[in-house]
C-alpha cells in the first residue's frame, strides 16, 4: 500500500530546483515540492508526501488528525516511514 504521509517543511533547500527538507515523524529528507512550485511552501507548512513529491500542501490541523489516522494502519504506516527513512536523504 502506498500512503501520502504529511510532512513539515523544515526547509527550502534549492529554490531554483523545487527541493526542500520535509521532516515526517521525525525522519528528514529531501523531497521534490515541483508540483507545488506555484505556491511553494515555506518552513513549518505542512505538506502531503508521496513517493518524495510534495503532492499538496495541508494544514496543521488536517495533518495532525491524518498522521493520528495513518498510525492506526499499524504495518502500513510503519512500512511506509520505514521507506522512507531508506530513501535518499
Amino acid at each position: 500500500m502506498c500512503l501520502g504521509i504529511p510532512g513539515r517543511i523544515v526547509e527550502v533547500t534549492d529554490a531554483a530546483n523545487c527541493l526542500a527538507k520535509v521532516d515526517v515523524s521525525g525522519v528528514q529528507r529531501t523531497i521534490s515540492v515541483r508540483l507545488l512550485e506555484k505556491d511553494m511552501p515555506d518552513p513549518d507548512e505542512w505538506v502531503l508526501v508521496h513517493v518524495g513529491f510534495a503532492m499538496a500542501k495541508i494544514d496543521e490541523k488536517e495533518a495532525l488528525l491524518t498522521l493520528a489516522a495513518v498510525q492506526q494502519l499499524g504495518v502500513a504506516y510503519t512500512d511506509e516511514l520505514e521507506a522512507f527513512k531508506g530513501s535518499p536523504a
